[in-house]
């Protein structure tokens, strides 16, 4: 029987595209690495050709993915519980998947620790989320303002501010001569435009039609022999709009809008931030924005909108790193899982003269700009600090909350009141 510590995770599969996927891969092998950590996963939110459990190498019965739809359900965890004998149960992402998890907390927490990492994207506070944040053992929080709005709902309940991290074995900043040469291979020697790149899922809140739609106005504005937005994302995407339509309609097929479809590996995209002169994100609602900081660790400035996630890395709060875009609009939306929530929007106008901006700079202030930004995720975002706090955290929450026989529930997880 091994004596490691055991961990369940829910959460996008580990070898998905998606930002969550790739950070609950880094924090599962940060885990791992340490020698004392054993991980089985659900593998969800992707379609699966086989739904045979997965062992991930070097790491062989260590990690094991079991390939499920959606996150799972209540069965699967009680079969998971009995048969695996975790010692913590960790999951992640946007707590509307996980409602149908909380509804067992007081099953799961008598036998383990229920850790959360926790995806929220703007104020007001979540008051609604109070029943689930507090059946939470510890919640780790994925953003200053995640941070904030969880200690303003459920102040008792232990949390961490664990923001993402960008892998800097592939996403750092090249030399001079080599940007160079990418620039070279990518576009041509003698192509002077000045390149913008978008990077997100073609999906209604990334404002995918705005980006191109006033990138073409700007285009216009410049001369659309002199600059290139390159959209990586799927233009047909069913939950966003119809991107060729709409470039199509604009007679903008000259080149000044190219799409990039095809999946790449870290060190692909991270040649693309190093070639290209700055990266967009104007998304209504973003956690965090993993694009963003890639860009930034490979030293391109960005221009963002100031909300979730994103207002964190274009600026310190001192100095910015590139452009950030006050919203000009907050509307307050929601459904009946979500009540109320900030949708910010930012308008035409400031977004075409942040291009502007980013457009008449010189390559070498651009570079200036860019430097400043990646020391910025550097100091605030290290890969290599985002694998020691998580290795902390999982250390402490073992030893403090114990499991099955040696279970120790959060102090203050139930009042006890005199029934007359």
């Amino acid at each position: 029987m091994s004596d490691k510590i055991k961990v369940f995770v829910i959460a996008d599969h580990p070898n998905a595209p998606s930002g969550v996927g790739i950070q609950t891969k880094y924090m599962i092998e940060s885990l791992l690495k340490t020698g004392r950590y054993k991980v089985f996963c659900f593998g969800g939110a992707i379609r699966h050709p086989d739904y045979r459990p997965q062992l991930v190498e070097p790491y062989g019965k260590d990690f094991i993915i079991f390939p499920i739809d959606g996150y799972g359900n209540q069965e699967a965890v009680r079969s998971a519980l009995a048969t695996e004998k975790p010692d913590i149960l960790w999951f992640m992402t946007d707590p509307r998947f996980y409602e149908w998890l909380w509804e067992m907390e007081h099953e799961i927490r008598a036998v383990v620790p229920m850790v959360y990492y926790h995806v929220w994207d703007n104020h007001p506070a979540p008051k609604f989320n109070k029943k689930w944040y507090d059946s939470n053992d510890v919640i780790a929080c994925i953003s200053k303002l995640t941070y904030d709005v969880v200690g303003e709902v459920s102040p008792d309940v232990e949390r961490h501010y664990v923001p993402h991290a960008a892998n800097s074995d592939h996403f750092y900043r090249k030399s001079d001569q080599e940007i160079s040469n990418l620039k070279e291979k990518f576009f041509s020697e003698d192509d002077k435009r000045v390149t913008f790149f978008w990077n997100n899922r073609n999906a209604r809140r990334k404002m995918s039609g705005s980006v191109l739609w006033w990138f073409n106005e700007f285009a216009e504005e410049v001369g659309a022999e002199n600059v290139r937005l390159i959209m990586h994302t799927e233009p047909g995407d069913k939950h966003g709009q119809d991107l060729i339509t709409m470039l199509r309609d604009l007679n903008a097929e000259d080149g000044r809008v190219q799409f990039s479809t095809r999946k790449m590996p870290p060190e692909a995209l991270a040649s693309i931030y190093n070639a290209v002169d700055c990266t967009i994100n104007i998304s209504d609602a973003e956690g965090f924005g993993l694009a963003t900081l890639e860009s930034l660790t490979c030293g391109t400035p960005i221009i963002a909108n100031m909300t979730g996630g994103l207002q964190e890395q274009v600026t310190n709060g001192e100095e910015f790193f590139g452009i950030g875009l006050k919203p000009s609009s907050k509307a307050v939306i929601g459904s009946q899982q979500v009540p109320y929530i900030y949708e910010d929007r930012v308008n035409k106008e400031d977004f075409i003269a942040a291009l502007h901006k980013i457009y008449n700079m010189t390559p070498q202030e651009r570079s200036e700009l860019g430097i400043r930004g990646m020391l910025h995720a550097q100091n605030n975002y290290s890969f290599k600090t985002l694998e020691k706090n998580w290795v902390n955290i999982m250390d402490s929450v073992h030893e403090k909350y114990g499991s099955w026989e040696n279970r120790k529930p959060r102090a203050n997880a139930w009042e006890l009141m005199e029934v007359i």
